[in-house]
């Protein structure tokens, strides 16, 4: 058996071609020829390997024949063994038979326990599956129940997790298509219906919201209020012990802070819908959606809110509409700190910007209508406390507050009129005397409360006033006014208003107050103890003006120090004091008049007597009466300056009225008697005016200008025409020093009417004595001489 195939081998090689040889060595090793025959019929040459194939087949069939030609004794011994094995196989399966046969006679039971054990793991794992199910069914049906009941409790964030862990992890697990196909198409219903019920429920806080808007502005801002009062407390305690020189600030301030953080405890509102409503719509993955319909909403809510109602009044509407607005945009100011990045700064500032255009617009055009300044300082004051309020929460005020400098002008005019006409009436109903004052508390607060004391020690009751009650009644007016003023420039644009303040004070004193006065000065129908009392009371007023000062720097915060230099004194305190001169004036002019009505010298004197006087005329009395009268009464009215003037300007009028007199048209002569007459009459006006001066103290204050110096011009007239030698006013040495008032041409007028009557003095040298002769040639001489000078 071993040398055959080295034999097969060399036949082979050397009766087969090349191709013949490798197609035999192909099936030889048993590999596939599949590639040769795809190859042959591809090229379209399927003959040569079928010839070749059949080549190899018979050499194949060579070998076979060879191979059994040599192995035939032992197919033979083969043959034999196997017909031995056949014999034993028969028996084998003689045995096999049996013993199958008692197998299967055994085997019949167990195998009918084992289909019933098989059929037992089939159901065991049937039902162990339909639990599993179950299971998984009944899991997910517990949560589409819990999901349910979220619900209808109105707890969708619970429900909406619900949804997502069924989605999550039961829903491709549930067996059932029915089910599973169900709570598929359920699930964006039920969302679509929690997104609805938000919704509604999110649109209920936003009615809600707007409606307490309101309650919330308007406790925001009196929280604003009573924190300025407590400040404005604050620093009045503080200027106080400052101008006591006393500590105590750290504790005030420390006071201040502790009740700041407690007002700001007390503003609270829910936003809480508004938080699960966004967050709801985030797991729903629509939160954009859910910010732009509560900008949109929210901005159409302002819009509304910034409209005004016509129907009512502005001044009884106009805290709502503010505080309306400082609601609305505290609880922004809330929803942007505390809601994450749900509203966006910039669409705030959007809104504000809405907002604060329509404000500044409503305001203008309201205070443009408004015809009172409390209701202009109302709105302010209000306006101001919004301004505050929302400046602590960032928002920009200034066009606001614009709007309200804006309209100062228009509000000090208001009040300039209001002002205007309640002094007018102090001014017109009052009585023009002194003012009475029975009580100290009286005192207080019509002489102390204005520093209208003209001594530091208190009277004793009854107190007779030197002013009347017009001086208080103004200064209460005039207190008011700048308390007024103050209200409406404080908490501004400027915070350093008091500049503004001086600059309406001076304009109620010079344009109202003095202007006023100046027109009762004016009317004719005044009378002396009027014109008097008016007088004075412009000096008290005058003194007041230094408390109105103080009193606005001290509103103002400003050390009163600052405004006691003169040179800070009020521009009407100069005005004053020149009404105050025309209040002399008109005083000197009615005093003046009634003098003129008293003396009337051209109908009460005789110029042409032929007799000598006695004495003076019988008018004077009436004169000197008259005199002491008014001298008396101002003296107890009248500052010691002002007494000296209507002291001063009688007097010289009467010396004017004497000196007219000689020079009037009326007078075309007159003689030596009525001259004596005349120098009777000045010499009661002498002693008057000496008295008087020594007794009113004024000798004391104006040493070189007694009353009697003021009729000297009366005095030297009288005394020239009097002269034996009246030709000595031309010397000049002798004129300087007695008659160097006169007036050439006045004296020349009045000595052309020095004329005696044919039976006078002048009239027959025959009937007089030498001495009257020498007089007139004297007389005569000066009157040629006053010729030739002229």
């Amino acid at each position: 058996m071993m040398e055959a195939k080295p034999k097969r081998r060399i036949v082979t090689e050397n009766g087969d071609t090349g191709e013949d040889l490798v197609l035999a060595t192909l099936i030889g090793n048993g590999d596939d020829v599949g590639p040769l025959v795809r190859h042959a019929f591809e090229m379209g040459r399927p003959e040569p390997l079928v010839h070749q194939l059949k080549n190899v087949a018979r050499k194949k069939e060579a070998e076979i024949e060879d191979l059994c030609k040599t192995h035939y004794e032992e197919f033979i011994v083969a043959v034999d063994e196997l017909r031995g094995v056949l014999v034993d196989a028969e028996e084998l399966k003689s045995d096999l038979a049996s013993d199958n046969f008692r197998l299967q006679e055994v085997g019949s039971a167990l195998l009918v326990k084992l289909e019933e054990l098989l059929e037992s793991y089939a159901i065991k794992k049937n039902v162990t599956e339909a639990i599993k199910m179950s299971k998984i069914c009944v899991q997910a049906l517990e949560l589409c129940v819990k999901c349910n009941s979220y619900i209808s409790e109105g707890q969708f964030y619970h429900a909406l997790k619900t949804m997502d862990l069924i989605e999550r992890s039961y829903l491709k697990l549930i067996p059932l298509k029915v089910l599973k196909l169900v709570i598929e198409r359920r699930i964006p219903v039920i969302k679509s219906h929690i997104e609805k019920k938000v919704c509604s429920q999110f649109n209920e806080w936003l009615v809600h919201i707007r409606s307490s808007s309101k309650n919330i502005g308007q406790t925001a801002i009196g929280l604003t209020a009573s924190a300025r009062q407590r400040e404005e407390e604050m620093l009045e305690r503080q200027r106080r012990a400052e101008e006591q020189n006393t500590g105590g600030l750290g504790e005030l301030a420390y006071t201040l802070d502790v009740e700041d953080s407690e007002q700001d405890s007390l503003l609270k509102f829910d936003l809480t819908p508004l938080y699960r409503a966004y967050h709801i719509h985030t797991i729903l993955g629509v939160p954009e959606r859910f910010r732009d319909y509560y900008y949109e909403n929210r901005l159409l809510q302002l819009k509304s809110d910034l409209q005004i109602s016509y129907t009512q009044p502005f001044v009884e509407s106009y805290q709502t509409f503010l505080a309306q607005i400082a609601g609305y945009f505290i609880v922004e100011d809330r929803v942007i700190r505390t809601a994450g990045d749900f509203l966006l700064a910039d669409q705030v500032e959007t809104m504000w910007e809405t907002a604060i255009s329509k404000i500044v617009a409503v305001l203008e055009n309201q205070f443009a209508r408004m015809d009172s300044p409390t209701h202009l300082l109302l709105v302010k004051d209000y306006v101001t406390l919004l301004g505050t309020t929302l400046r602590q929460y960032g928002y920009e005020v200034g066009p606001v507050l614009d709007a309200l400098d804006k309209s100062r002008d228009k509000y000090h005019e208001l009040l300039l009129e209001e002002c205007r006409k309640q002094i007018v009436t102090a001014i017109t109903e009052d009585s023009y005397q002194q003012m009475v004052i029975k009580k100290e508390a009286d005192y207080e607060n019509n002489v102390l409360s204005f520093n209208l004391q003209t001594s530091d020690i208190m009277p004793a009751f009854t107190y007779i006033a030197p002013f009347s009650s017009m001086v208080p009644d103004v200064c209460r007016i005039i207190r008011s006014y700048i308390k007024g003023s103050v209200d409406y420039l404080s908490y501004g644009v400027n915070t350093n208003f008091f500049s503004v303040l001086r600059k309406y004070l001076d304009k109620i004193l010079i344009d109202v107050l003095n202007e006023v006065i100046l027109e009762t000065i004016s009317n004719n129908s005044i009378g002396v103890s009027q014109a008097m009392q008016i007088a004075a009371n412009i000096s008290f007023l005058e003194k007041a003006s230094d408390y109105f000062l103080r009193h606005a720097a001290q509103l103002c915060g400003i050390p009163s120090r600052s405004v006691e230099r003169p040179q800070a004194s009020l521009a009407a305190k100069v005005v004053l004091k020149t009404s105050r001169d025309a209040a002399y004036l008109a005083l000197l002019n009615v005093v003046n008049t009634k003098l003129d009505e008293f003396m009337k010298l051209t109908e009460n004197v005789n110029w042409t007597t032929e007799e000598m006087p006695q004495g003076p005329h019988e008018y004077m009395n009436e004169v000197v009466i008259y005199l002491e009268t008014v001298m008396s009464t101002a003296q107890q009215i009248l500052p010691m300056d002002a007494l000296y003037k209507v002291g001063v300007g009688a007097i010289e009028h009467i010396s004017n009225s004497i000196v007219s007199t000689f020079l009037s048209d009326s007078i075309k002569r007159f003689n030596a008697n009525a001259v004596s007459a005349i120098n009777h009459d000045l010499r009661v006006i002498e002693n008057f005016a000496d008295e008087r001066y020594h007794s009113s103290g004024l000798n004391e204050i104006y040493k070189e200008g007694s009353f009697r110096s003021y009729l000297v011009e009366a005095r030297q007239l009288i005394n020239l025409l009097s002269s034996s030698q009246p030709e000595n006013f031309m010397n000049p040495v002798i004129r300087e020093r007695n008659y160097n008032t006169l007036d050439y041409k006045k004296v020349a007028t009045i000595c052309e009417k020095f004329k005696d009557s044919p039976d006078g003095i002048f009239g027959s040298l025959a009937n007089r004595n030498t001495k009257l002769t020498a007089k007139k040639k004297s007389m005569d001489m000066l009157k040629k001489r006053l010729k030739e000078f002229n």
